[in-house]
């Protein structure tokens, strides 16, 4: 039963998040997403899994189940998140090199199958992610965005970036990030391991982006990231607070959470040797 991993890129704005209602009773909280309430009531929620799923099966014409490596909130961008499924009998619907053109054919403008590839038959999206990194974009200037609008948050004044910076270098390495995350976080620890964290210009000189990248994040954790680098580059903050912040987990001491516009997942990496499809596995049963 060969088993496939999508790489799936999609325009947040229009959807409920990633995760489908019907898998929140069984699948442990995300980074990004809390699960749903119980009574969410009757009427499903435009997701992208649920989006993704249904192309999938409608293309290989039998039942599979779609799991993904991100649950990215309501209104936040993906260029990298990740999926996989298992194609039970792989003699029905397109051959390998057409499933993605068949997928994106059945799937709306604001979603994209970017790659498809087999995997080893234990790949897991979740547990065999290595690292993951998002970007939070500003757009910072007299007059807010226009054509670029649903991917950057915009800011009227100026930050003091030399401070921003100053600041994300405390976020780098193993922190309680209690006080970077909303209550109702669905997590039995909030320590978690920050391996990069940078503020930078890009080619557009409106646009400041704040990188963060780690093994793995808490409910909203990244735009509290941003919402306190903002505050520090506005003088209300400074890289001692960031600190006590994390000394103390105290949501408190931590900045604002700003809205998902400017977030967006862009990448995800894995082990190699997990990624290794069967027919090149060194390690695979030689043919009788």
């Amino acid at each position: 039963m060969p088993h496939y991993k999508l790489t799936i890129a999609y325009d947040g704005t229009d959807f409920n998040g990633w995760q489908k209602l019907a898998a929140e009773a069984t699948d442990p909280p995300g980074e990004d997403a809390p699960a749903a309430p119980a009574d969410a009531g009757a009427r499903p929620l435009r997701t992208v899994q649920d989006v993704v799923e249904r192309a999938v099966r409608e293309v290989v014409r039998e039942p599979v189940e779609l799991r993904g490596a991100s649950r990215t909130d309501s209104g936040v961008h993906a260029r990298a998140q990740v999926g996989a499924f298992t194609r039970l009998d792989a003699t029905r619907g397109p051959p390998e090199d057409r499933l993605d053109l068949a997928i994106n054919s059945r799937l709306p403008e604001d979603v994209q199958i970017v790659d498809v590839r087999r995997v080893r038959d234990d790949f897991d999206p979740i547990s065999h992610c290595e690292s993951k990194g998002y970007r939070y974009t500003l757009h910072i200037g007299r007059r807010p965005p226009l054509w670029n609008r649903r991917y950057v948050h915009h800011l009227h004044v100026g930050l003091n970036e030399d401070a921003m910076r100053t600041a994300a270098a405390e976020l780098v390495g193993e922190h309680d990030f209690g006080a970077f995350t909303n209550a109702g976080h669905g997590r039995l620890s909030t320590v978690r391991t920050v391996l990069g964290c940078e503020v930078k210009r890009l080619d557009d000189p409106e646009l400041l982006a704040i990188d963060v990248w780690g093994t793995g994040f808490l409910f909203r954790m990244v735009r509290i990231i941003a919402g306190t680098l903002v505050q520090v580059g506005k003088g209300k903050m400074n890289a001692e607070q960031v600190r006590e912040a994390l000394r103390t987990a105290d949501r408190r001491l931590a900045g604002p959470t700003l809205p998902p516009t400017g977030l967006c997942l862009e990448w995800i990496r894995y082990p190699e040797e997990v990624e290794t499809p069967p027919e090149s596995d060194p390690d695979a049963d030689a043919p009788n």
